[in-house]
């Protein structure tokens, strides 16, 4: 009896330890959204947490789709703990640059948000038009530079902070309040066509 007691005990202790590391790991994705499962590459900076892109193509409708799923999985009616806004996390600021006041109206046009979307990468595409065309094929911190990755680094970080990023050869970084990584961006989202999208200093919605 005081052995099937022992055994019980030990079987219910490897139960307990086992359930814990069956656990799936949680945080925010880089989309600065909810809580959601993901997976953790070894090759990210600082071991960043990482989501799992669906590919839809290396044309501007699969850079679209990449963006929008790390941003918000694709969710138009999300709104951040920061306050950013729609599948792509717009601030404020920046949709008032497009004219766009009424944040309640923007959260339920799809339409709207696809449009502020092309205007954003438009009007990036314009004020880093010299820094793309020196930087493309270069490799900074071991990533190859693409247009592509560009965009979606400025969507993130900024235009000023790619400027930076890529003029001082890597040494000016950036991470959100989530942190991503402005270099993480430049790799996850590398190769891409994004040539539909012209260039335009004052884009419009």
């Amino acid at each position: 009896m005081k052995k099937v007691k022992i055994f019980l005990s030990l079987l219910l202790l490897v139960i307990f330890i086992s359930s814990f590391s069956e656990r799936k790991t949680t945080n925010f994705n880089s989309g600065k959204i909810d809580f959601y499962y993901c997976t953790v590459s070894n090759e990210s900076e600082n071991n960043e947490v990482l989501t799992k892109i669906p590919f839809t193509g290396n044309s501007f409708n699969g850079f679209r789709d990449a963006i929008g799923f790390k941003e918000s999985q694709g969710r138009y009616h999300i709104v951040n703990s920061l306050g950013y806004l729609g599948k792509y996390q717009f601030g404020r600021t920046t949709l008032e640059r497009f004219k766009i006041y009424n944040t309640q109206k923007f959260l339920n046009n799809p339409e709207l948000q696809e449009d502020a979307f092309l205007a954003l990468c438009s009007l990036n595409k314009w004020i880093l038009r010299k820094d793309i065309k020196r930087s493309i094929g270069k490799k900074i911190n071991g990533v190859e530079i693409t247009e592509s990755g560009i965009l979606a680094a400025a969507h993130l970080a900024g235009a000023g902070n790619v400027k930076k990023y890529l003029r001082s050869f890597g040494q000016n970084t950036f991470k959100d309040a989530y942190g991503s990584s402005l270099q993480h961006y430049l790799k996850e989202f590398s190769g891409y066509d994004t040539s539909f999208i012209e260039a335009n200093k004052k884009p419009t919605v």
